[in-house]
């Protein structure tokens, strides 16, 4: 049975991300699942000699697939930063992390998210062609004609799980939520 070349397969392998990305779309809209904002950092700079604190700003809508994220316009993302908008308190001298934490919930209080929201950044938009994705070291890649996730820095390429299954199941997950989630 001749599988194609590799180019042939691989193209297919993109042809099929973009199949389930769209029936992703159309799934997740259908079920009414819930979003989560997207937002952009915007750094502290300055006008006219005033300092404007760094803020996020809001950028859209997103569904939160594990290491995905997507939008209603089928733009994929790697997982970014996930902050929630929360008063941020003051300063204590804690821990550098703690406190970058705490800025960053500062900076979601200025860009106006509700009190509770969940706010992702920094989620870069994942090329979906077939060179970026073979030498992708990201959540998708292409591997002899195979579209697959790393689900986890710590599991390594070995552990792959197919793209079009892992999604399914993402979006499954999203739209009937198990009981008490």
């Amino acid at each position: 049975m001749d599988g194609g070349t590799g180019d042939d397969r691989d193209a297919a392998a993109i042809a099929g991300i973009h199949s389930a990305v769209r029936d992703a779309v159309g799934a997740l809209t259908a079920g009414g699942a819930r979003r989560e904002a997207l937002a952009e950092l915007v750094p502290a700079r300055r006008v006219l000699l005033i300092r404007r604190e760094p803020v996020l700003r809001r950028i859209g809508e997103v569904w939160r697939l594990g290491v995905f994220l997507l939008d209603e316009d089928a733009v994929l993302r790697a997982t970014g930063t996930l902050v929630r908008a929360t008063p941020p308190g003051r300063p204590q001298g804690l821990a550098r992390s703690v406190e970058e934490r705490r800025a960053l919930r500062a900076a979601a209080q200025r860009g106006g998210f509700r009190d509770g929201e969940t706010v992702n950044f920094g989620a870069p938009p994942i090329p979906l062609e077939v060179e970026a994705l073979r030498a992708s070291t990201g959540p998708l890649f292409l591997r002899d004609g195979r579209a697959l996730v790393r689900w986890s820095a710590a599991a390594g390429d070995a552990a792959a799980a197919d793209f079009g299954a892992y999604l399914a199941e993402r979006v499954e997950l999203l739209v009937h939520p198990p009981e008490g989630a």
